[in-house]
Formats: C-alpha cells, sequence, structure tokens
C-alpha cells in the first residue's frame, strides 16, 4: 500500500509543478581533450541557479521531482545534440526519492529508449552530502543500476564527514572529488598529498576520478600532474542552459 502511495504521488514527475529546466557542463577528457560526460544541471526556467528549485522540494514532492530531472536531463541533452558523439551524461538523484530501484527507474529507461540513448551511456551521481536513510537501501539502488548498466558516481567526495566509509561501502564507479580539495591545489601541499593518495587508491580498486570546480590553468596542470584524466569546471566550461557547451 505504501508503495502505491509513493508511486502514484510521482506520476512520472508530472506532479512537480515548479517550472525549472537543464543547463549542462562538460566533463573533460584531458588526454583527448574532448568530453567523457555532461553533467546535467537544474536551473529555474529564469536561469536562476539550482537553489531556485530545490528549495521548493518537499517530502511531498520529491519523488516526482526526482522522476521529473531524469526525463528532462535526457530529452534535453539528446535535443542538444548529446548523440553527436559518444560523450555519456550524468545526472544527479536524490537516494531518498528512490523507494523501489527496480520500479522507479522504469521511467528512466522508458525515456532513454524512446530517445535512443544506450543506457551504459548514463551515470547517475549522487553526494556524500544528501541525507540518507538506510545505507543498505542505498547499497540496493546501486547494485540494481550497475546490474541494469548504469555507471554510478559518488559526488562531492571530500565535502562531508562519511566519504570513505561511504566508498568502502558502496563502490561506485566514479569519484568526483569535491571542489574544496581543488581550490588552490597548485599551492597547497596538503591538498596535493591528500588527492595523489585518492589517485593511487582509485586506481587499485578500478575507480574513476574526476576533479570538479577546476578554475585555473594552474589547478588543471597540477590535477594532470597528479594523474587526474577528467576534469570538470569553469576553466573549461561554464555550464549553459539547454547547450552542451564547447571546451574551452
Amino acid at each position: 500500500m505504501e508503495m502505491r502511495k509513493i508511486c502514484s504521488g510521482c506520476r512520472d514527475g508530472i506532479d512537480f509543478e515548479v517550472p525549472f529546466t537543464m543547463a549542462f557542463q562538460p566533463i573533460v577528457d584531458v588526454e583527448t581533450r574532448k568530453p567523457f560526460a555532461y553533467e546535467a544541471l537544474v536551473r529555474g526556467v529564469d536561469g536562476s541557479g539550482a537553489a531556485s528549485v530545490l528549495s521548493r522540494v518537499t517530502a511531498e514532492n520529491r519523488y516526482s521531482f526526482d522522476q521529473a530531472c531524469r526525463v528532462m536531463a535526457i530529452e534535453s541533452a539528446l535535443a542538444a545534440g548529446l548523440m553527436n558523439d559518444d560523450a555519456r551524461l550524468s545526472i544527479n538523484f536524490l537516494p531518498n526519492a528512490v523507494y523501489s530501484p527496480l520500479a522507479c527507474i522504469q521511467l528512466t529507461m522508458r525515456t532513454a529508449n524512446a530517445v535512443g540513448l544506450p543506457i551504459d551511456r548514463l551515470i547517475f551521481e549522487f553526494t556524500e552530502n544528501e541525507e540518507m536513510g538506510s545505507p543498505e537501501h542505498v547499497s540496493s539502488i546501486i547494485d540494481t543500476y550497475k546490474k541494469i548498466g548504469f555507471s554510478v558516481a559518488i559526488d562531492d567526495f571530500g565535502a562531508g564527514h562519511s566519504g570513505l566509509d561511504m566508498f568502502a561501502r558502496f563502490a561506485p564507479d566514479e569519484l568526483k572529488l569535491d571542489m574544496g580539495l581543488i581550490r588552490d591545489i597548485d599551492t597547497d601541499a596538503r591538498r596535493r598529498a591528500i588527492v595523489r593518495s585518492i589517485v593511487s587508491m582509485c586506481a587499485e580498486l578500478n575507480t574513476l576520478v574526476i576533479a570538479e570546480g577546476i578554475e585555473t590553468a594552474a589547478e588543471a596542470s597540477t590535477l594532470r600532474d597528479l594523474g587526474v584524466r577528467y576534469h570538470q569546471g569553469y576553466w573549461y566550461a561554464r555550464p549553459a542552459i539547454g547547450q552542451l557547451p564547447a571546451i574551452a
């Protein structure tokens, strides 16, 4: 009965009445200088930041919001030309907005199939800052997604208190380093040592490392020297609403 209540509440996202759109920012493979993926970022229809939309997400509408975001991200990315190359699409999701991993992913799969997007080109990100009721539930979501063929990433790694525990527990395909670790890394030996250790650990565990929030040439160069191949940030491109921005 509770699952029926939740499913009727999200109704494929149509009950989320707050208007929003999607911006996209590339994750760059610095070896090829091509986009590895584009992250879909929620924006207000007036161009306002994600907070203008997220502040209106409640316990009652978060299920429909999560479903609406997935559909919007896929449809908008395809309309912007995602299929013109082999870049992936990275979508943020709320673990607490997934009641049943297999049931709640059906709309995503139908949407991807309708536009011809292979499911192995989808990445789902969740942040270690996101409150989660049950680690076992999150593990179930990740296991289900990986079995289907999606990739899973931990976002904002290093920003919270439980990052290493989450990394050990959930075994993500990708780890996104929080911008707090990236800022001024070219002049901060402690940050370089931490990132160097994370890169070594991830290499041993076959996990891709993505550095986000890169804003300067010096940060980008230092991260590349440390072995971080995948970069994201204003140095390469700012998010663009409804477009897949070119890499600077």
